[in-house]
């Protein structure tokens, strides 16, 4: 059974989504493998994973579109599955795919969906105007949305997810196909509904910097299970030490094995070419390296250190690297395993 909301001393709600043992399967497929997790009242939270790994399939569940298999989630103290018109109620959603209508005005779009919402002809009016001023589009509300850019459409459906007032905003890779410029315009809007409104905003995401630019905390997910949740300086402060990138040729099993035994090395990664190490005390390490290599008649062509990054933790949890999928020429890097060392 679902625990009632939490309430803070101020006599505030700040548990606003509870998720139990949430499980989603199609067929034999496992989309959601026993989620658990609390969502507090004005966070940020993203669910950051590749494209499969059940973030769409766990927000579908909670703003009723999909049912569970087991378990059980609620969303403002209402249960997804017996409370659906009251959760509706107090969530706004921006879907990954559009859902707008090419032949009405951005005004037109905004009002139908207060309609639908049952507000009355006053307050969609007021409203209106407040969300196209929100997202900077109040002298482009009377034109077709077919003449709308891509961010310029991502920006109304924003607006449009908020004209109820909803306590909970979900956003399904809200900028998805956007260019870099345009994304940046999106993540400052995000931030404003946050930090001007508490909203809670709960965001899926496969982008590393949008995760980590945007999110209070990030919850790592990878084939349908939650494998990580922390701040995005908690995830990555897990690594244990700097990243090291050694560009090579020549590089074989038995120097990689060697590499792996030195104390320094926490973590090793082969990407193409380049092998990816996270290392305590890089000073000493290098040094190490560079008498292994030519020992074994290896050539190290670079060395670079950078500090850890989201794709190094999701590395090191998964084994995989997160990518767009729909990228042809994304690189695939692949975790070696770790033998004792492994945490």
């Amino acid at each position: 059974m679902l625990r009632a909301p939490t309430i803070d001393s101020g006599g505030r709600v700040s548990t606003i989504i509870a998720i139990e043992g949430l499980t989603k399967k199609f067929g034999n497929l496992t989309a959601l493998n026993d989620v658990h997790l609390n969502v507090e009242a004005s966070e940020l939270l993203g669910l950051l994973g590749p494209n499969g790994a059940g973030k769409t399939t766990l927000i579908s569940i909670l703003a009723t579109i999909l049912p569970s298999t087991s378990g059980g989630a609620s969303v403002c103290g209402h249960d997804v599955h017996r409370e659906q018109h009251a959760v509706r109620k107090c969530i706004g959603i921006v879907f990954q795919d559009p859902s707008l209508d090419d032949e009405l005005t951005g005004r037109e779009n905004l009002d139908f969906h207060g309609r639908l919402y049952g507000m009355d002809a006053g307050a969609r009016l007021i409203r209106v105007e407040d969300v196209l001023r929100l997202v900077d589009l109040s002298d482009r509300g009377n034109d077709l949305v077919k003449t709308y850019s891509g961010g310029m459409r991502r920006r109304l459906e924003i607006a449009r997810g908020l004209m109820h007032h909803p306590r909970v905003l979900f956003l399904d890779e809200p900028t998805l196909g956007l260019d870099p410029q345009t994304r940046r315009k999106i993540w400052d809007y995000i931030r404003a509904l946050r930090d001007t409104f508490r909203m809670t905003i709960v965001l899926t995401t496969h982008y590393m910097d949008e995760a980590d630019q945007l999110c209070t905390r990030i919850a790592i997910m990878d084939r349908g299970e939650i494998v990580a949740l922390d701040t995005p300086d908690g995830l990555k402060a897990r690594m244990g030490g700097d990243v090291l990138e050694l560009e090579m040729t020549g590089a074989h099993q038995e120097f990689l094995e060697g590499l792996c035994r030195m104390q320094e090395v926490e973590d090793m990664a082969v990407e193409d070419e380049k092998l990816i190490l996270t290392v305590v005390n890089a000073e000493s390490f290098i040094p190490k390296a560079f008498q292994a290599a030519q020992e074994q008649e290896i050539q190290i062509r670079s060395v670079s250190m950078r500090k850890p990054n989201l794709e190094d933790v999701f590395i090191k949890l998964t084994g995989r690297e997160i990518r767009d999928e729909s990228a042809p020429d994304a690189k695939t890097r692949m975790r070696i395993y770790m033998g004792r060392k492994r945490r």
